[in-house]
């Protein structure tokens, strides 16, 4: 069922003071030489330019929007005056001629400005709190199927002690002599399974004493 229709006064108000405020610029318009399609121009431009700036100001976008809404203002608050008795239609003076000519251009300027000004940067809008979905807990998990690997320790390789320096006054023994020596050595150890005497090393080398006493003393043999 249809909602019945009732009348809103302040939307009856309206209406009234729109009608005779558009009459008033009309009659001024036409006073000051606007005949015709003109004449009733002037007051659709002051109420367009009057709702932009109201629109503007409400979304307050800049502080500009007053200053063509004062202007806007002024226009139909002077016709409503001007119209009332206080001015002679009859003989409008020059310099509202005048302002009633240049209001087009002035009335273009302020919708364009108010249309293309640039909108301000909203500020950034935090995340609500409420919003916000608290985050999942950490849980740690451990296995107690796999034994703990322990970590392999580090061997040190176990380093050579450096040969015996030989006695001083004795010979210099040539490395690859001793070498063919402690060759000899090993070999001797390996065959019988113990250490090569000083006298048997002396008798298979079958090199002078002080040099097989010097290669003796250096492999530590007895």
């Amino acid at each position: 069922m249809p909602r019945p229709i009732r009348p809103d006064a302040v939307l009856v108000q309206a209406v009234i003071a729109g009608a005779l405020s558009f009459a008033h610029l009309h009659d001024l318009a036409a006073a000051a030489g606007q005949s015709g399609w003109k004449a009733w121009a002037y007051p659709v431009s002051v109420d367009l330019l009057l709702v932009a700036a109201w629109r503007r100001l409400r979304a307050g976008r800049d502080r500009s929007s007053w200053t063509w809404f004062a202007i806007a203002l002024a226009a139909s608050l002077g016709a409503n005056v001007a119209t009332a008795g206080l001015l002679d239609l009859g003989h409008v003076p020059a310099w509202l001629r005048i302002l009633v000519a240049g209001w087009p251009a002035l009335a273009f300027l302020g919708g364009t400005l108010l249309v293309h000004a640039p909108a301000p940067a909203s500020p950034e809008q935090e995340p609500d709190e409420e919003d916000e979905e608290p985050a999942a807990p950490e849980v740690e998990m451990h296995r107690t199927d796999i034994p703990d690997q322990q970590p392999a320790s580090e061997t040190v390789p176990e380093l050579t002690p450096a040969p015996p320096k030989p006695p001083a006054g004795t010979p210099a023994v040539p490395p690859a002599l001793l070498n063919h020596a402690r060759s000899i050595a090993d070999a001797h150890r390996n065959s019988t399974g113990e250490q090569i005497t000083a006298e048997t090393l002396t008798a298979r080398l079958g090199l002078p004493a002080p040099t097989c006493q010097a290669i003796a003393a250096q492999l530590q043999l007895t």
